[in-house]
Order: structure tokens, then C-alpha cells, then sequence
């Protein structure tokens, strides 16, 4: 049985069709959608905040979207993060635009993946101007050494929220401590532990349900009602938008090569990027070493301290850490404009640069969100999903702890950074126990964090 939009049932009868994808915004419980203008004000705030690297922008988003305003499912969210993972590109930014998508469709995923980014575009350009202009950019890093403490508070507090509220059956905890395990110390391949602990719920799901939690879902996990063409969910859907993505990736970058030809630097930073984005799994601190290298060796493009300086400039940025990028074109379109005027050969490096590295993350997700919503409504998939969001809780705990020892541990001197322990704990202890709303704990770091740039 299924409900209508009058609120009247309808009568469901088998079929043998896969279930279709209807109107995303019927995937989320109708109590709880916001209206479009209350989740772009939300995505446009959130660029503006979502420092910490992917694993402080997962928390964030988890805290917001399912803790505070309960937008979105616990569900929804980890087998969102999932899926996001096993995609190449930046994964918190194509979790920003699968859960905008989730709630408001094609519009709402763009207003999503778009304020997720331009904020830090537009901060590091004007960093990279100064830095061109002047050498040094030192004013800033004060207030976002104080950011760090503050984001790994948000982490550990989202990591005991996602465990307390997940874990619910012994097996779906060990799930969670193989993960941990497997990618911390036997150096599992991401896509291989993702890919077996899908095996391994399927295989649970036909055996021993009840070792899932089965009957403890919530009610935005249920059926999607079928009201949707064949044509707007299928084949013919995905090659439509294959095409109409690849047109819109690589566009501006034809133009590049009929107007500056294929030797030009631009058209050079086009081509990189635009196959970088192809591989890059594993996160940006897995991608940075190969594009290092190739820019700074290869290409010439920068040299190796310039390269350590925009690293630690994005570091200081909101948005995702890939954003290092936008960057490295702006350097190589200030250094080597072949012909153009420096400043624009700088401005057009740095926005090619990022369209090839942010619009694949568009695509992936437009294309196969539908599927994997599909994927949602087979019983044997199910459990495959309900698995993986145990091990995506490992997944975290793992970047928290990467982080946390990052943060808290000075590797120059060998010692702990005390202050920002104790900024951790202070934040960790506002979050779980005073409510305090984590745009407070944010501006409250950051002044400390300033305060201890002029002490020094």
C-alpha cells in the first residue's frame, strides 16, 4: 500500500520492473522537507563554514541536515556518503550536491554544489593575488590554526552520534571495527573493503536478517512511491545526461583549443585537470602527490615551495582541500601566459582549472543517484546498504583519528600542542553537553586562534 498525494492509499501489485525513480522530493518524509529557499540559504551559510577537510564537512553536514533540522535520514545520509566515496573527485562536495539532489532535484543539487565551492574559490583567488603580489600570506593562518581544534570536536561528536544511532546489532559493530582495522592498519584499498562489505550484506540479508537490525528502519527509509516514466529513470536517461554533462565539462575547454591552440598553457591545464578528475580516488591527500609531482616536474608550471605555499593557503579556505588546484592554474597562468595579459592568464588558469576539477562531481552524481535510489527498494540491496553504513562509521572514526593526531600532535618539536587540546575538549564538551550552536564554537576557535598568532 502506498499513499497518494491526496492521502489516499492505492492498492500496490507486483511487478517484475525494477522500482522506477520518482520525483526526488518524495525520497524524503514530507513532514520534514524544507522549502528550496530554506535549503539554499542553508548550503549558502554552510560554504562559508565547512572548514576541516572532508571529514569536518561530513559532520558539519551530518550535524545540520539530519541532527538539527532532520532534512534528511540517518539512512539516506550514510548510504549518500557511501556511494560519494566510491566515486572519484572530492567526496564531501558530491555529498553536498546528492543531498541537495535528494531534497529539490536537478536545482537543488547545483544551489548545493555550487555555494559548497565558490566560497573558497573566490577567498583563495584573492589569497593568490596577495601571494603573486606580496610572497607571503601569513595574516590569515592564526585564525584557522584555531579552526583545526574546533573541527575535530565537530568530527568525534558526529562519529558517536552516527555509531550510537547505527550500530545497532553486534554484527553491524564489527562491521564498523573491520572497517577501522582494515583501512588503518592492512591498508585495504578503499573500493575493495566498500565492495566485500556490500558482498557481505547481501549475503546477511538472504541468511541472517536480524543480524541487520530488520524492522528497525525509519520511515524515510520505505518504499518510493512508482509515479515516474521509464524514460525519466532509465537508460535513456543516463545517456541523455552523459551526453548533455560532457558537453558542459568540456566545453570550455574545446574553446581553449580553438582559440589558443594545443601548446598553450591554458589548454595544457585543461587537459590535466580535466583527466585528473578521472582518477582521483582516495580523497586530495592521496591526489596531491601526483599532481605535485606532474606540475612541478612535468609541466614547470611552479615551483615546489610555491606548491607547499598554495597547499597551506587552501588549508586556510573553506571548501574542499582539492581546491589546492584553482591554485596551481593561477600560478600557471601568472608565470606563463604565453602572449595573454598576466593578470588574466592568471584569472582564466584558475577558472578552468577549477570547472575540469568541481563539474565532473555534477555529472557522477546526476547520472547515478536515480540508480542507487533504485538499488534502495531490493531487499538483497538493502541489507548491501545497511552494511556499508557500518563500515562508512569505521571510515570516519578513521579520518578522525588521522585528524585528531594532526591536530593535536606537533611533529617539529615531538610533543602534544596543548592549546589545541584544549580547544578540542572545550569544543567537544560545548557540543555534546551545552547545545552551543557550532557556528559559536567556530567564531570562538578562530578568535583564539588569532589571539595566539599576536602573542607569538
Amino acid at each position: 500500500m502506498v499513499i497518494d498525494n491526496s492521502g489516499r492509499g492505492i492498492e500496490s501489485r507486483p511487478s517484475n520492473k525494477l522500482p522506477v525513480m520518482p520525483d526526488v522530493s518524495e525520497s524524503i518524509d514530507e513532514a520534514v522537507l524544507p522549502s528550496f529557499r530554506e535549503a539554499a540559504w542553508y548550503w549558502f551559510r554552510l560554504g562559508f563554514l565547512n572548514f576541516g577537510g572532508p571529514s569536518g564537512q561530513i559532520a558539519m553536514m551530518h550535524e545540520g541536515l539530519v541532527e538539527r533540522r532532520q532534512w534528511v535520514s540517518e539512512d539516506r545520509f550514510l548510504n549518500a556518503l557511501n556511494v560519494c566515496m566510491l566515486l572519484p573527485g572530492p567526496e564531501a562536495h558530491q555529498l553536498a550536491i546528492y543531498l541537495g539532489w535528494l531534497m529539490h532535484g536537478a536545482r537543488g543539487g547545483l544551489v548545493a554544489g555550487v555555494c559548497f565551492v565558490w566560497p573558497a574559490a573566490v577567498l583563495l583567488g584573492v589569497l593568490s593575488w596577495v601571494y603573486v603580489q606580496f610572497g607571503e600570506v601569513t595574516a590569515v593562518h592564526g585564525i584557522f590554526e584555531g579552526l583545526k581544534p574546533a573541527v575535530l570536536a565537530i568530527v568525534l561528536a558526529a562519529v558517536l552520534r552516527v555509531g550510537m544511532k547505527t550500530l545497532k546489532t553486534p554484527f553491524l559493530v564489527g562491521v564498523a571495527t573491520l572497517a577501522w582495522l582494515s583501512l588503518t592498519f592492512l591498508k585495504v584499498p578503499f573500493p575493495a573493503l566498500i565492495f566485500g562489505v556490500m558482498a557481505l550484506g547481501w549475503l546477511v540479508q538472504r541468511m541472517r536478517p536480524v543480524w541487520l537490525g530488520a524492522g528497525n528502519g525509519d520511515p524515510t527509509s520505505a518504499a518510493i512511491p512508482n509515479n515516474a516514466s521509464e524514460h525519466d529513470a532509465g537508460w535513456k536517461r543516463l545517456a541523455r545526461g552523459l551526453v548533455v554533462g560532457l558537453l558542459v565539462w568540456l566545453g570550455p575547454l574545446v574553446v581553449t583549443v580553438l582559440l589558443l591552440g594545443g601548446d598553450h598553457t591554458l589548454t595544457k591545464l585543461g587537459l590535466f585537470f580535466s583527466k585528473a578528475a578521472l582518477v582521483t580516488f582516495g580523497g586530495a591527500y592521496a591526489v596531491l602527490p601526483y599532481v605535485s609531482q606532474q606540475a612541478v616536474e612535468h609541466y614547470g608550471w611552479l615551483t615546489a615551495p610555491q606548491m607547499l605555499s598554495g597547499l597551506a593557503l587552501a588549508e586556510t579556505t573553506p571548501g574542499p582541500l582539492i581546491i589546492v588546484l584553482q591554485f596551481v592554474g593561477f600560478l600557471a597562468g601568472w608565470q606563463h601566459p604565453d602572449g595573454l595579459p598576466q593578470g588574466f592568464s592568471a584569472v582564466m588558469g584558475a577558472a578552468l582549472t577549477s570547472w575540469c576539477t568541481f563539474v565532473p562531481s555534477f555529472i557522477f552524481i546526476f547520472l547515478f543517484a536515480p540508480f542507487v535510489e533504485r538499488l534502495r527498494q531490493w531487499p538483497g540491496g538493502q541489507g548491501a546498504l545497511k552494511a556499508v553504513t557500518a563500515a562508512v562509521v569505521g571510515v570516519i572514526f578513521n579520518l578522525a583519528v588521522w585528524f585528531g593526531l594532526h591536530v593535536v600532535w606537533q611533529s617539529e618539536a615531538s610533543a602534544v600542542d596543548w592549546l589545541a587540546l584544549a580547544i578540542a575538549s572545550g569544543a567537544i564538551a560545548a557540543l555534546w553537553f551545552g547545545k552551543v550552536p557550532m557556528g559559536w564554537i567556530i567564531l570562538a576557535s578562530a578568535a583564539i586562534g588569532l589571539m595566539q598568532s599576536f602573542w607569538h
